[in-house]
């Protein structure tokens, strides 16, 4: 696609996309661009092996999880729609604006990038991160570095602090609480997507 931006005409849905999701048109035009350049065969849509030349993505211990927090519950393609309210949850909050009364919670708001962190945790899709789950994402960030029964320690404290109510996992309203104090604006935002 070369350095040729799309015209804004070509968006299907522009002004919707741009009101749901806070992106300005500049925005969309250039996010619509990437999106075509990872659909190299042009079909519409992309596939998660598509996502997965994303160069950022491959070397992220994540990386699978957020490739498919893409795509919805039993589908294998996206579309831009889908695409970019993903990317929304990582554009940053704009200073000293705050949520309109009457509009539902903007897509990068700290609820909803705190609900995207906790979907990645949470793979059966249950509502709470138990010791396996979370057993398993240490593993995904730490590989080989630290033996299992180190992994198994740091897993079991770390339920045991976060878990109020005393059942064994912790609920997405536990995890807001434990990750309180850590700025999930800052640290869940992409400055390019501005």
């Amino acid at each position: 696609m070369g350095c040729q931006s799309s015209h804004p005409s070509a968006i299907p849905e522009l002004e919707e996309i741009m009101e749901e999701t806070g992106f300005s048109q500049a925005s969309v035009v250039r996010l619509y661009d990437r999106f075509q350049a990872l659909d190299k065969e042009q079909k519409g849509y992309l596939s998660k092996y598509d996502l997965q030349g994303i160069g950022e993505l491959a070397v992220n211990p994540l990386g699978d999880r957020i490739i498919n927090a893409f795509f919805k519950e039993g589908e294998e393609l996206t579309d831009f729609r889908s695409f970019i309210r993903v990317l929304a949850r990582f554009r940053p909050m704009e200073e000293g604006k705050s949520k309109e009364t009457g509009r539902p919670e903007p897509m990068n708001s700290r609820q909803s990038k705190l609900q995207f962190a906790f979907q990645l945790y949470d793979q059966d899709s249950d509502g709470k991160i138990s010791r396996d789950e979370m057993l398993q994402v240490l593993r995904l960030m730490v590989g080989i570095q630290v033996t299992d029964e180190q992994l198994a320690c740091i897993a079991e404290r770390t339920i045991q602090e976060a878990d109020q109510d005393g059942d064994g996992a912790i609920s997405f309203e536990e995890f807001a609480m434990s990750v309180e104090k850590l700025n999930i604006e800052q640290k869940m935002s992409l400055r390019l997507l501005k």
